[in-house]
Formats: C-alpha cells, sequence, structure tokens
C-alpha cells in the first residue's frame, strides 16, 4: 500500500533504537525524509545511516534530549516545519505508591506529558497553516490498565491521553490528526531488563522468565518494532485522516477489555 507520505517530513523522538526506530524505519520505507532524535550520539548517527543506506531517504540527526527545554529548543530548530510527528520518550523507574514524592511525579510529568504537549504546541500550528499534519504519541497500555508499580507513568501518560483527547478534535478540521499508540511489551532492550529482572530475584533462567511473561499475553510472544512501526506509520499515512483522538493498543491481546 503506498502511503502517500512520500516527501513528508518527519520527526521521530528516542529514535535510536527500540519502538522509536521501528516507527522511523516503517516511515523511511514509505519515503518520508526523517528528522530522528535520541541522546546518544553514536547509536543514533548509527541508526540514521542505516535508514539512508537501506532506504535512500534523507535522514538529519539531532543528539539531544528532548525532554530538556533548552535540549528540545534545538532539536525543533534543527527540525524546521515537519508534516509528521512522532513522540517518544522513556518511562519513569517503577516503585510503590508510598514511595513517590512531589519532584518524582514533576518529573514524570515532564517527560512523559509535557514534553510531548510542548512539542505538539510548537509543530502542530504550521501543520494547521499547510492544512495537512499527524502526530502520534507512543505512550503505554498502562492507560487502559494500570500498572500497579508504574504509578508515575500510569499518571502522566494518563495526563497526555486527556489533553490529547480534547486538543485532537480543535484540530481535525484543519486536516491534522492526533493519535496514541500504546504499547503492551514488545522485543526491545526494556523487555530484555524486565526479563532480566524477574530471573534474578525468581531465581529462574532468563528463558523461564520470558516464558512466564508470554503465558500473560494471548498472543504468546512479545511484539515487534517492526510491527509497531507499520502501525505508526499507517497512522501518519494519507488514508488515516478519518482516525481522530484514539487509543489504540499493540498489546497481543494482553489488556482483556471490551472497549
Amino acid at each position: 500500500m503506498d502511503l502517500g507520505i512520500r516527501g513528508r517530513r518527519a520527526l521521530v523522538c528516542a529514535s535510536s533504537k527500540g519502538l522509536g526506530l521501528g516507527c522511523a524505519r516503517a516511515l523511511a520505507d514509505a519515503g518520508a525524509d526523517l528528522v530522528m532524535n535520541a541522546r546518544s550520539a553514536g547509536p543514533l548517527e548509527a541508526a540514521a545511516e542505516s535508514l539512508r543506506t537501506t532506504y535512500g531517504t534523507t535522514v538529519v540527526t539531532v543528539a539531544a534530549d528532548i525532554t530538556d527545554e533548552s535540549d528540545r529548543a534545538q532539536v525543533l530548530e534543527i527540525a524546521g516545519s515537519v508534516d509528521i510527528l512522532v513522540t517518544n520518550a522513556g518511562g519513569p523507574p517503577p516503585g510503590l505508591w508510598q514511595d513517590w514524592e512531589r519532584e518524582d511525579f514533576i518529573r514524570a510529568l515532564d517527560a512523559n506529558m509535557l514534553t510531548p504537549i510542548a512539542l505538539m504546541k510548537a509543530l502542530v500550528p504550521g501543520m494547521m497553516e499547510r492544512g495537512w499534519g499527524r502526530v502520534v504519541n507512543i505512550t503505554s497500555q498502562s492507560v487502559k490498565a494500570p500498572v500497579p508499580v508504574l504509578g508515575l507513568s500510569n499518571s502522566a501518560r494518563a495526563g497526555l491521553t486527556g489533553y490529547v483527547a480534547g486538543t485532537a478534535r480543535q484540530v481535525a478540521p484543519y486536516g491534522v490528526t492526533i493519535n496514541n499508540l500504546l504499547p503492551g511489551l514488545h522485543a526491545t532492550d526494556r523487555a530484555d531488563a524486565l526479563d532480566r529482572a524477574v530471573a534474578e530475584t525468581g531465581g529462574i533462567s532468563l528463558d523461564e522468565a520470558r516464558a512466564q511473561r508470554f503465558a500473560t499475553i494471548p498472543a504468546r510472544r512479545y511484539g515487534t518494532p517492526k510491527e509497531f512501526g507499520a502501525a505508526c506509520a499507517f497512522l501518519c499515512s494519507q488514508h488515516a485522516g478519518f482516525i481522530v483522538g484514539q487509543n489504540i493498543l499493540l498489546d497481543g491481546g494482553a489488556v482483556n477489555a471490551t472497549l
């Protein structure tokens, strides 16, 4: 399927690896030009060069912390006018509800709610003026089914979800869509770290820890960055203009809910 975004300019945050890279790769495959951002210059440039070589697309890299205000300003200056925005940032650390203080919540809100909002405020007006734009926020399945030990993430991402719900309906008349992708467990470095922690805590092998987690997912496996990226690219395509303000789960059926 031709996604109709060849030559469009896309900013993809936290895209040197994992789900962000999966999105960048799918957009490059569809012919979009990329601005890729991540904190570490080496892995970021290596990922970008791979996409240039494979897809022949134009890729600009900006090594910066997208959650830092001054770094974000640098990313926005280099990105310029973009047609597609994919927001992404690592989640806050796990813990128990009584462990967190105000400063912990502020850091979580800055990274997982206020940063995506700042990016949208900066870039969506230009999309509206041009009459076309796509925003995809990578959030979490915890928006639909809160994870007890991820209270900071539950809170911040739920706040972003509420903001998008109202904002998406206001910008849709101008040809701009905003939607959220809610990943469950995917085969990324984070899943590996979680499995290692379970193995060490439980005194079992890594394969046993992984098998236990597979058993909680109806698909009986982890998702792949390629699958996730394909879903992201479709939401960014010319075919997704009637999808507005939605929260789309990619979790292999792990969240057991009717709606």
